[in-house]
């Protein structure tokens, strides 16, 4: 985890603390259960509420003194809260393993930040959607491969990332209900030294759900799964912030990154305003999608338990959920503030004579009876020469002159083909998709 690139809530979901506070409320709400089934004494679950109700601290220190030795994380804990707790403490951790507590808790903390994470979602939904309504009609250049290729509005362009990010909401929903499940069955899976009642007590006092068979460990397609779905969410950031990039070069300079008072672009060059937050975000949007890979190796473990995927989710957990959460908040920053030039792009739209109208006169030439080999022949001919000109020739004038399109098409005709409202004409049933009927 890299502090520059974390925000607290996220982060302190990951602290020592934070991991420690967990594994007691499984241990106690184990304990609880066991009670309630007469396997210990009611004093032990007592005694561990008791002392947890004071609010102590807990020592990490002290808890990494005593694994030093014992060379255990769990042992080492259980060790540490026996002696705050007393005598009444050994009766915890009956017939449990160690990895009922750690995947049980990294279950939790895995549902907690897809919780944040799908808030962040809807912050940069929010942030989408106003932005898109705002330029619900302002005309733009769409463009295939770079290249200008026919009109559209800059609220259309906003309103497919709006859909895209519909459905990383959607994904991160499913994930987390996936992700979100409790495993308190004993050294491999059989629950033969713990009651499965132990476990549904756990999992509701947790919000979680039972996994219907967990060996020694929950089944890592689900943590593969879950990390694969932040992948996902993170190209579409990607997505997202490499057309602000291309928008704001200086060439096209579309939209551009909010520059505030005193920023800096540049050490050497003063004139220079870089796409920075979004440059970072393709940057921090690779990271994420760095941890998919580790996360889809960890399926294959050995028979009931191996600990190869211990050691990768101590990485790619935190940081997965810590990077994405921040390039979320990050992302829906960049929308609010994004700074929007409608005549930049009105200029673009004009500048190459017309020829983002060529479609529809080669619909309109094989409507009036030439075949669409001809009327594409015609139609590029003409092209091909504003193109050449670099947008100083003009399409209409050119197919207005061309004795073989003005025989099928009259002047008048040909001008109303280069109408740029006809492009727009189904811009409210593509809202209406969106965002719903208004």
């Amino acid at each position: 985890m890299v502090p520059r690139y974390s925000r607290p809530q996220m982060a302190a979901l990951w602290t020592a603390e934070a991991r420690y506070s967990i594994w007691f409320e499984i241990e106690a709400h184990a304990t609880e259960a066991l009670a309630a089934l007469g396997v210990v004494p009611q004093a032990a679950a007592d005694a561990l509420w008791r002392w947890w109700a004071t609010k102590p601290r807990i020592d990490v220190a002290a808890i990494d003194a005593i694994e030093a030795v014992t060379k255990h994380d769990v042992i080492a804990f259980l060790t540490w809260v026996a002696e705050q707790v007393g005598e009444e403490a050994r009766f915890m951790h009956q017939g449990m393993t160690s990895s009922d507590v750690l995947d049980t808790c990294l279950a939790v903390q895995l549902a907690r930040a897809a919780d944040l994470l799908i808030a962040d979602v809807d912050g940069l939904l929010a942030a989408l959607e106003a932005r898109a309504r705002e330029h619900k009609h302002t005309p733009t250049i769409g463009r295939s491969h770079g290249i200008h290729a026919e009109p559209v509005t800059f609220g259309l362009k906003l309103a497919g990332f709006h859909a895209e990010f519909q459905r990383a909401s959607a994904r991160l929903v499913a994930a987390r209900a996936e992700i979100a499940t409790c495993a308190i069955s004993g050294a491999v899976g059989t629950f033969a030294n713990v009651d499965p009642r132990v476990e549904a007590h756990v999992a509701a006092k947790l919000g979680l759900t039972v996994e219907p068979v967990s060996t020694q460990v929950i089944p890592r397609d689900r943590h593969a799964m879950f990390f694969a779905t932040l992948g996902v969410v993170a190209s579409s950031l990607e997505r997202l912030a490499v057309e602000v990039r291309h928008l704001q070069r200086t060439e096209v300079l579309e939209a551009e990154e909010y520059f505030s008072p005193g920023q800096k672009g540049s050490s050497a060059m003063p004139h220079k305003r870089n796409p920075v937050l979004t440059e970072n975000l393709t940057g921090l949007a690779r990271m994420v999608r760095g941890y998919v890979t580790p996360a889809l190796e960890n399926v294959a473990l050995w028979h009931e338990r191996d600990i190869s995927h211990s050691s990768v989710e101590r990485y790619i957990a935190p940081d997965a959920c810590i990077t994405l959460d921040f390039a979320l908040a990050r992302a829906t920053g960049v929308v609010e503030k994004l700074v929007v030039y409608p005549e930049r792009m009105r200029r673009n739209l004009d500048r190459m004579g017309g020829l983002v109208h060529s479609q529809r006169v080669l619909l309109a030439l094989t409507q009036a009876g030439l075949s669409r080999e001809e009327s594409y022949a015609l139609v590029q001919r003409n092209a091909m020469k504003v193109w050449e000109s670099d947008g100083a020739l003009s399409l209409l004038a050119l197919l207005q002159a061309d004795p073989q399109v003005s025989a099928a098409l009259s002047p008048a005709e040909l001008e109303a083909l280069f109408d740029l409202d006809y492009h727009f004409k189904h811009v409210d049933t593509v809202f209406a998709r969106v965002f719903g009927a208004a």
